[in-house]
């Protein structure tokens, strides 16, 4: 399906369009009929309702045709499922269900595609790799050949949203408990404790390779967006884990975690886990550093819900909302002096960049100005009015080259006078869900 957004940045006035078509010899049509547009105000609650739709098409119209799933980015390889994405992208859908952007019928036939799509895909002890071929279902070692295999963490993200399917097609029809027989099957085939690589292992690992095993050898430890890997790999029907392993794993204490964190963070701040310090009037009760970027808030919570996530050291509702205020805080004192930044332009998070893609986070030296709208709008469970206020800029007064067919491109630098052409499958669903 063909999209086309045009900003105008005015209100009151009518406009009307047409399209012509060029052949291959750049001979043109007759026009097209006539359609019109009344630009107006928008309340609060409908630039919220527009932010959040326009977002969901990323995953509707969006979609790779032959699965149903999220790829990787638009524009981008058009073949190339995510399979972290997809798993947001499934939430995007039935959010989109619920405020009736789509009917049920329609979310209901795109959920047997998917679900049918995921059975005959490529699995690695049930786990499947950070991305898929579209049209054939197989791996796509995208970061070379050592990424061939079972990708545990972007197999919790796809399970996260397969399992709110899960709960929420609960209809007697045949086609609600097909869709629920299959996720059923591939949520209890997924070998959540092969993944320890050892019988006694402390720690989940990140990936595993068909012909190299763990070459990679990548444990996963905390904090940052992986909480849910563990949550469900303890919650699992068949292959589950040991509750011990959220202590002895993701929090753990030990001198390797602790120099991890350390390694990545660039300060001992956090690297217990624990952290306890104060950053720009929030005490931050556990991460690395002063919080790192905003996607360690996001990606773990669409499902999972973090008022009810609650251990020794935190509640992780408030804990990641500090977070959030900190960020915040940070972009308006602004220390590096970026254009652009400040109460209404916040939320510093892994982003594209120049096409790369990079993570910034709140410390001057992985701030390059570059700020990512999701950010803010997926912050809107911790930060209500000021994500409000950083979606009312961005529309209005940036809209013109950062607002298209399926929300806000991924990201923009006003320092370097930069936006990318991007949309990025892992930064459009949270704005949906999370608003």
């Amino acid at each position: 399906m063909g999209l086309y957004t045009d900003f105008t940045g005015e209100t009151g006035i009518e406009f009307h369009y047409y399209i012509t078509c060029l052949n291959a010899v750049y001979k043109e049509s007759a026009p097209s009929n006539m359609a019109s547009a009344q630009t107006y105000s928008m309340t609060d609650e409908q630039l919220l309702d527009m932010a959040q739709e326009a977002h969901f098409r990323y995953y509707w119209e969006g979609a790779e045709p032959v699965s149903g799933l999220a790829r990787e980015n638009i524009p981008g390889r058009k073949d190339m499922i995510a399979t972290g994405a997809s798993g947001f992208g499934i939430m995007a859908i039935l959010t989109g269900i619920e405020r009736g952007f789509i009917t049920r019928q329609e979310g209901i036939e795109r959920s047997e595609r998917i679900t049918s799509f995921l059975e005959k895909a490529d699995k690695f002890h049930g786990a499947v790799s950070h991305f898929i071929d579209g049209p054939t279902g197989k791996t796509v070692p995208f970061f070379g050949p050592k990424d061939n295999g079972g990708d545990l963490v972007e197999t919790s993200f796809l399970y996260q949203g397969l399992l709110a399917a899960r709960q929420y097609f609960t209809g007697n029809s045949l086609q609600e408990k097909t869709i629920r027989t299959k996720i059923d099957s591939l949520w209890k085939n997924v070998e959540w404790s092969w993944y320890k690589q050892f019988r006694d292992s402390p720690y989940l690992y990140w990936h595993w390779s068909p012909d190299q095993e763990w070459i990679i050898n990548h444990r996963l430890i905390g904090w940052n967006e992986c909480m849910i890997t563990y949550m469900l790999a303890i919650m699992a029907p068949k292959y589950n884990v040991s509750p011990e392993l959220y202590y002895t794993g993701w929090a753990s204490q030990e001198t390797y975690a602790q120099e991890y964190r350390e390694d990545w963070g660039k300060t001992k701040d956090g690297a217990m886990y624990t952290n306890g310090n104060t950053y720009y009037g929030q005490k931050l009760d556990v991460g690395v550093s002063n919080g790192g970027p905003l996607f360690f808030i996001h990606y773990s919570y669409m499902g999972l819900d973090p008022h009810e996530v609650t251990d020794k050291y935190t509640n992780y509702f408030e804990n990641n909302r500090k977070m959030a205020k900190i960020n915040l805080r940070y972009c308006i004192e602004n220390p590096g002096k970026y254009e652009g930044y400040g109460e209404d332009c916040w939320g510093l998070t892994a982003s594209d960049f120049g096409f790369q893609y990079h993570a910034p986070e709140p410390v001057l030296r992985m701030d390059k100005g570059t700020m990512a709208p999701t950010g803010a709008l997926s912050s809107f469970p911790y930060t209500p009015d000021a994500s409000m206020k950083a979606l009312k800029n961005y529309y209005r007064n940036y809209g013109y080259f950062l607002w298209g067919e399926y929300g806000f491109r991924d990201a923009f630098n006003l320092t370097y006078n930069w936006c990318s052409p991007s949309y990025m499958g892992v930064n459009q669903a949270p704005v949906t869900v999370m608003i």
